[in-house]
């Protein structure tokens, strides 16, 4: 959105394979058709359960909208779906522009740095020769095939130093950007370092995207890449350089502050019938798990934990998939992030529902966030107490895998990096309040996304989380959305 609420960027094709993300993909393209506060009500009444998805695609007030989205929003797989169809799509959608952008993320299993550890323990041999490491390939594909005025490209830092028969994946990635074809070239920038493309070192492409708003510790590679005629025709690339790079904030934003206002929840049991009852005698037996710990700390963990489960007492819901009640006021926000995620018209919270924990987990989050309460740092492995680690852990081991297999989000910092994981666990993301004492909702993690509380998130639970963890945060993409548009306002020379 520009100064005066119009938007200036219009989506034409975008490619999902995943069907449950697509349909939340759709969902988004259906309500990106509106002004902000244009959104027809039965937006709002589907995501808050109140008709069908069925009943919402043939409402009359979206029905434009909605024929619109399904023409933008593709079901597909690059490199699987034939490259004639995609072409189509894209060749459609553009008509006669030349002026455009593609922006994409070639999927990042074997780069990722636990991605690459499960892989390589598996088969060698087969890692090294994983198509994976080529999915690039079909983006670059469309870049040779449509030659856009300008690509952005966005993968995880693991990237830069994978390496596949030896050779370093990035390498062959930036050389292949840089001359798509024939006479096709392109500069590729970085978008918070300022050198012309020779001088850039690999990590210079890397953005922090808590050093712009996002209250998360997420580091990614993105490419900035500019057609060469037209760099070479827009001389505030050389006169201005300093204006097409993102802006640090000068002070980060803390996870109490990203979720400031969402109703406080209790947990649930697992393996074992969950009621308030049974959940709170769960929280009350957590001291017992010290037992045998002899550190001078003990007493003041056993102090905190008293406290706060007296807090666990007072939590009586678990949440919903909508919960009709209406967010906090509150003042530990910044207003330009209240701004971003807050919309009256949801009336309540979407996706703020509890998982279930077994008992023993519940003890040891009930520890590690009372830890972290009183010693102002996350602990690890190496801080708990011998009841409390689970049974594959000697403590005693010089070397103990995956110390911060239980991690404290601490409130007053980022959080670490929200990815896909989080969908088959919560352990790496306990609530910083130990009178809650559990992990974090998917409303939550997508708050630490920076995804607006009216973002949709199709599926079931697990889903959702799964999409929330593979995004590149909306509120970051918003900031590189106007670097580019900057860039492609910019004159040019004949």
């Amino acid at each position: 959105m520009d100064e005066v609420g119009q938007r200036c960027f219009d989506v034409k094709v975008s490619i999902e394979k995943d069907p449950i993300a697509h349909r939340t993909l759709m969902l988004r393209a259906i309500f990106r058709k509106f002004a902000k506060d244009k959104v027809p009500d039965c937006y709002y009444d589907y995501v808050r359960g109140g008709i069908t998805r069925a009943q919402f695609l043939a409402h009359p007030n979206i029905k434009v909208a909605a024929e619109h989205a399904a023409n933008e929003a593709r079901c597909a797989e690059l490199g699987s779906t034939p490259a004639k169809q995609i072409d189509g799509w894209i060749r459609e959608a553009l008509g006669t522009t030349t002026d455009w952008v593609l922006i994409g993320g070639p999927p990042c299993q074997a780069y990722s740095l636990a991605g690459r550890s499960r892989l390589r323990r598996k088969d060698v041999q087969k890692f090294e020769s994983d198509a994976k490491h080529f999915l690039y390939i079909e983006y670059l594909r469309i870049i040779q095939e449509f030659a856009p005025a300008v690509f952005v490209m966005e993968n995880v830092k693991g990237m830069l130093n994978s390496t596949n028969s030896g050779k370093r994946i990035f390498e062959q990635i930036l050389g292949d950007l840089r001359a798509p074809k024939g006479c096709l070239n392109y500069e590729v920038r970085s978008l918070v370092v300022h050198k012309t493309d020779g001088e850039l070192d690999p990590n210079d492409y890397v953005i922090q995207a808590d050093d712009h708003g996002v209250p998360q510790s997420r580091h990614r590679v993105i490419l900035f890449g500019i057609r060469s005629d037209v760099a070479a025709a827009t001389p505030a690339l050389r006169a201005q350089p300093e204006s097409f790079l993102l802006r640090k904030q000068t002070k980060k934003v803390g996870v109490s502050a990203a979720l400031a206002g969402l109703p406080e929840l209790r947990s649930r049991l697992s393996r074992e019938p969950d009621s308030l009852e049974s959940w709170i005698r769960a929280i009350k037996e957590s001291p017992s798990a010290l037992e045998g710990w002899r550190v001078p700390l003990r007493s003041v963990i056993e102090v905190a934990m008293e406290r706060y489960i007296k807090k666990a007492e007072r939590q009586t819901t678990y949440g919903a998939p909508f919960m009709e009640e209406a967010i906090a006021q509150t003042t530990s926000m910044p207003q330009d992030l209240q701004g971003w995620f807050l919309d009256p018209k949801l009336g309540g919270v979407l996706h703020h529902e509890t998982r279930s924990h077994m008992r023993s987990d519940l003890h040891r989050y009930m520890f590690a966030a009372c830890f972290a309460a009183t010693q102002k740092y996350a602990p690890d492995l190496r801080d708990f107490p011998p009841k409390l680690l689970p049974d594959h852990v000697n403590v005693d081991e010089d070397t103990i895998p995956f110390k911060d297999r239980f991690r404290v989000q601490m409130g007053n910092n980022p959080s670490s990096t929200v990815v896909a994981h989080i969908k088959k666990d919560g352990h790496y993301y306990i609530h910083p309040d130990p009178g809650q004492c559990r992990s974090l909702t998917a409303r939550e993690a997508a708050r630490l996304q920076t995804f607006p509380d009216n973002y949709f998130f199709e599926g079931n639970r697990t889903e959702q989380y799964g999409q929330i963890g593979n995004a590149v945060p909306p509120l970051l993409a918003k900031q590189i959305g106007e670097v580019i548009l900057q860039f492609m306002r910019s004159p040019r020379t004949q």
